[in-house]
């Protein structure tokens, strides 16, 4: 049996997320031209497979069959695969799986993901519309079980559990957006939130107050990824993809179980860390998805930063910050950067990347990283996904 190949992501870009007036074509676009920039070595006529994750263009773009449109708009033309990925919030985290997993099986040499979602409508009631489609619709969300309901409703859980409070949320919440003022690519990098300008914010679906939530956002990204040969080529500090894992637990909010135990995550990142052989202790920063800042609290103790129950105090004592255990979203999250759905995952990506390479502010560099984790959940905390990354150079 042949051995799988190993593979590297050697660059990538993210444009500005926020509300922009650009239309998902001109947001993939946008971000094709930032990645030729950023690889100035990559030629159009290398790249042999395009994966496009993107969860909603038929309902906010009103565009299907994306995939073919995208590489038109990226001005290549993939010769052995391309396919669109969707897999909700985790999109875009499925198109770099996806490429992955082709180069490593030797049906792909030089393969681009993007991930791309324009979510902000003239009308928000259609956009909200559009994302109960997430859920069970025909049980959870014509209940209004949307995200921030759920979400407030595992806040609930934990503070009843474990004593958690509004106070460690917030915690959280300024950490990430302390870290997107350091980012010029993240939507709220020109406002600053600290914890009392926070607790005087509206109240959502309690406790999440609108800090809490993640926004509705626009935007792309895109990365490469290549075979080990090739990797030279473009970069001298590839991020090498050295352990992934997958796990979907339930669907419908009847069989979610426990709110507080995300048993998927655990099996998930379990699985990712064993392949590429560490442990929690080895990794020095994790891009992980605080779509609210109950998550990542969560996803703390999911992912064994720590114990059961102690994730605000984690967040609260500042062990997921520059200086503590592992920093956390670096790139500033989704609550600082906002949640373009298809581009999230992609934008971790990069992240990973311009950390190893160092290419990023001073205000949220971790120093000399060599270990990396990302972390994409889909839906109610129903499916998770998580890659491992380790420098190279």
């Amino acid at each position: 049996m042949t051995s799988l190949r190993n593979v590297a992501i050697v660059g990538g870009a993210t444009t500005k997320f926020g509300m922009r007036p650009a239309t998902w074509s001109e947001l993939c676009q946008e971000a094709g031209a930032s990645l030729f920039r950023a690889v100035p070595n990559l030629d159009a006529g290398e790249v042999d497979s395009l994966f496009v994750g993107a969860a909603e263009p038929e309902r906010f773009a009103f565009q299907s069959h994306v995939a073919p449109m995208a590489a038109e708009l990226l001005g290549i033309r993939p010769t052995r695969i391309i396919q669109r990925t969707e897999l909700a919030c985790a999109s875009g985290q499925s198109a770099i799986r996806s490429a992955y997993a082709a180069i490593a099986a030797g049906l792909s040499d030089v393969a681009v993901a993007v991930g791309v979602e324009k979510m902000n409508l003239p009308s928000m009631a259609e956009a909200n519309t559009a994302m109960a489609c997430v859920l069970d619709r025909a049980w959870d969300g014509v209940h209004g079980a949307t995200a921030p309901p759920f979400f407030a409703m595992v806040a609930q859980r934990h503070m009843l559990e474990y004593g958690t409070t509004e106070a460690q949320m917030a915690a959280v919440s300024e950490k990430n957006h302390r870290f997107a003022n350091a980012n010029p690519t993240a939507q709220f990098h020109e406002k600053s939130f600290d914890r009392a300008k926070l607790a005087r914010l509206p109240m959502i679906a309690p406790p999440l107050r609108l800090g809490d939530c993640s926004s509705m956002t626009d935007g792309a990204a895109a990365v490469v990824l290549v075979a080990e040969e090739k990797t030279r080529k473009y970069t001298d500090t590839p991020a090498w993809v050295r352990g992934t894992g997958q796990y979907s637990d339930f669907h419908n909010l009847a069989n979610a179980g426990s709110l507080t135990d995300w048993g998927g995550l655990r099996l998930a990142g379990r699985e990712a860390m064993r392949r590429a052989g560490i442990k929690p202790a080895d990794l020095d920063f994790a891009e992980i998805h605080d779509c609210f800042s109950i998550s990542e609290i969560v996803e703390y103790e999911a992912l064994g930063f720590c114990a059961k129950g102690e994730g605000g105090r984690f967040a609260e004592e500042g062990r997921s910050d520059l200086g503590g255990q592992v920093v956390v979203n670096p790139r500033g999250g989704l609550l600082g950067c906002g949640h373009p759905l298809g581009a999230t995952g992609v934008a971790q990506a990069v992240e990973v990347y311009q950390q190893f390479a160092q290419e990023v502010a001073p205000a949220r560099q971790v120093p000399d990283p060599a270990w990396a984790l990302v972390h994409n959940l889909s839906g109610s905390a129903n499916v998770h996904s998580v890659m491992v990354y380790q420098r190279g150079g």
